[in-house]
């Protein structure tokens, strides 16, 4: 199987071992996305609703360096560290994806790299 490595300056760098994503055939694998600003790699300044569109506009970024859109992608999986925000998120997930929406889970974890409040993840198919 061969495997393109996805990269693009306008979504954060690999803070690890990582890639931005990996594309697989058809399927492109997104990694998770936390609200750092690409240019700074500093996380976005506000509240809660800022962190949120940082993370949709970070991951909109890496899918459309693998030749899609967020309206490719087919799985989400969203890591909220107060669940809380979950209403938030569908809020404001409606302004970036319109029906029919991907398979989504919303996980409340304990904690996330460098103390954002959200990190999303996704898988992406090509056609």
């Amino acid at each position: 199987m061969s495997r393109e490595i996805i990269n693009t300056d306008k979504a954060p760098r690999a803070i690890g071992t990582y890639s931005q994503a990996v594309k697989t055939g058809t399927t492109v694998y997104l990694s998770g996305q936390i609200p750092l600003v690409p240019e700074t790699m500093e996380m976005v300044e506000g509240e809660m609703d800022a962190q949120i569109r940082r993370v949709f506009d970070n991951l909109q970024a890496v899918a459309q360096a693998a030749g899609g859109s967020l309206a490719d992608i087919a799985k989400l999986n969203i890591f909220l560290t107060d669940l809380g925000n979950f209403a938030l998120v569908n809020t404001i997930m409606a302004e970036y994806f319109s029906e029919p929406y991907p398979a989504r889970a919303a996980i409340g974890v304990a904690s996330l790299p460098r103390g954002a409040g959200v990190e999303m993840d996704a898988v992406m198919e090509l056609v």
